[in-house]
């Protein structure tokens, strides 16, 4: 049953720091240490995401950093969720707020990745068919246009508005916490990636499967 007197200071703070600390930990940069003995922020872009772990020539590592980071997200809401049940806006806080973590982690002195695999995990856990269309959407403009990063701004923009679509059998339209937790976090994505942004305008944005020059 909703709550009608609504989430204490103290019980948004929890979620915070709960899902702050869940979302910080760094699993690119712990299993390529682990693994390799290589400092993933030394190579390639020096992001700490599976795109970059890849540039180890580790797709197990790669696959296994894409799962924890979007898994992280998830667990941070559905944990919320399930210790505040009736609550959206305590689970909307715990997942926003380990997106921030993995954005800006404590341990690495706030320098984290840019958030793209916790963004699909946390929304496939805040609602399954509007993480299943942000994904596809992904998918769709990758194949056209060969560029994860430009695929990643156009599926972060799209999420927003697939939670405003009249679909009750899905699921949506989606909560106000939850469309609050999309918008913000495909803002932020769009902040994270200013630099891909630029060299998409200048047409040296690397493409998907393109060899080095």
């Amino acid at each position: 049953m909703q709550d009608l007197v609504g989430p204490t200071l103290g019980t948004l703070a929890l979620a915070a720091t709960g899902g702050y600390l869940l979302g910080s930990i760094p699993f690119g940069v712990i299993l390529t240490r682990l693994a390799t003995g290589e400092d993933v922020r030394s190579i390639g872009s020096g992001n700490i995401g599976a795109t970059n772990v890849l540039r180890t020539g580790r797709k197990d590592l790669a696959f296994a950093t894409l799962i924890l980071d979007a898994g992280k997200g998830a667990a941070a809401f559905l944990i919320a969720q399930a210790l505040f049940p009736g609550v959206p806006a305590i689970a909307a806080i715990a997942g926003g707020a380990a997106f921030l973590g993995h954005l800006f982690p404590v341990w690495l002195g706030f320098k984290g990745g840019k958030g793209v695999a916790t963004f699909f995990g946390l929304l496939l856990a805040a609602a399954w068919p509007l993480g299943l269309m942000a994904g596809a959407t992904w998918l769709i403009v990758a194949a056209l246009f060969r560029m994860s990063s430009f695929a990643a701004l156009i599926a972060a923009v799209m999420a927003p508005l697939f939670a405003l679509l009249p679909l009750p059998v899905m699921g949506l339209p989606a909560p106000g916490p939850i469309l609050a937790l999309a918008a913000a976090t495909a803002l932020l994505i769009w902040i994270r990636h200013h630099e891909n942004i630029a060299r998409i305008l200048k047409g040296t944005e690397p493409r998907i499967g393109a060899k080095k020059g």
